[in-house]
């Protein structure tokens, strides 16, 4: 699994360097996002621009690990477009999770509700 970190300020902008997000990686890619997580990343913009398919499975993992930040932080994910955005809402997952285009709109949310 190809995951970037990068720092702004108290911003986490967690990177997928992955075009598949499925049932073979989920596993892995919880297990990484809640290490992120327990090492203090609470304020995290997830970026999933470079994926091209998702399944069931990994949005599985995605709520774990939104569950996992309880009330302890925020995610944002951005770049969700194509078969990955329509899964988000024919499952109203689009419900639960904050959904931006760029990193820079999560940026700005995460300005704004501060």
């Amino acid at each position: 699994m190809n995951i970037n970190i990068t720092k702004k300020d108290s911003l986490s902008i967690i990177s997928l360097n992955e075009t598949r997000l499925d049932a073979s990686i989920a596993p892995q890619f919880k297990q990484e996002m809640e290490k992120i997580i327990a090492d203090g990343n609470t304020q995290i913009i997830l970026d999933i621009s470079k994926l091209s398919f998702m399944d069931s499975s990994s949005l599985g993992a995605m709520v774990a690990v939104l569950k996992a930040m309880g009330n302890q932080g925020k995610m944002v994910v951005s770049g969700a477009s194509g078969v990955v955005l329509d899964l988000f809402k024919l499952t109203r997952m689009d419900n639960v999770f904050t959904l931006v285009e760029t990193t820079e709109d999560a940026q700005q949310y995460f300005t704004e509700t501060a």
